[in-house]
């Protein structure tokens, strides 16, 4: 199973051209700039009509108007909103977790774990911050996804590996919201 991850595309979604081919394209958070229902709707078009069979996406700090949803309606087949939940695709258990919920929500026996924030620590520094969250690290730790992928501090994309889990942080854009890499993509 081939997996694109993007984060942090802050309403610049559409520029992103010439997609790598996978199986499955998640979203860390930060699709929308302000979090209003226009840019969201905008979003889910645009994620909608990608030429993946599975889409998943969870929510970022820029993402108000959905920070409280328990669903979204009418979501096309393959595309999951992992709000708190999770969707098992070819085998492989996929959690998100919501920007700002408990950590607690994680269930064991997730194999790709997506979160808006990172683990505290863990490429998570961003105009001189750590960004990340210490509950969510000890969390991730008891759990070992094989992945755990997320964004929100921007200067800290990257990829690294600890204790069998590889923490990736795609976070797209730098501290101006300008998309400045490339998505990156894992084989599972």
């Amino acid at each position: 199973m081939r997996i694109l991850q993007l984060s942090d595309t802050h309403n610049q979604h559409a520029r992103l051209a010439e997609l790598p081919e996978a199986d499955v394209v998640v979203h860390c958070g930060d699709f929308t700039e302000n979090g209003t229902e226009e840019e969201v709707l905008d979003f889910l078009n645009w994620f909608a009509g990608l030429p993946y069979p599975h889409k998943l996406f969870v929510t970022g700090n820029h993402d108000l108007c959905l920070w409280d949803a328990e669903g979204i309606e009418d979501l096309p087949d393959g595309m999951h909103f992992l709000q708190d939940r999770g969707c098992v695709i070819d085998g492989v258990r996929f959690f998100g977790l919501a920007y700002n919920h408990p950590e607690s929500l994680i269930p064991d026996g997730v194999d790709v774990l997506l979160t808006h924030e990172p683990p505290v620590m863990l490429l998570d520094k961003s105009a001189g911050t750590h960004w990340g969250n210490a509950p969510l690290r000890r969390r991730v730790l008891e759990v070992k996804p094989r992945y755990h992928l997320f964004g929100h501090a921007h200067e800290a994309w990257g990829v690294m590996k600890m204790e069998g889990i590889v923490f990736s942080n795609g976070a797209l854009a730098d501290n101006c919201n300008r998309l400045c890499r490339r998505p990156r993509w894992f084989t599972l």
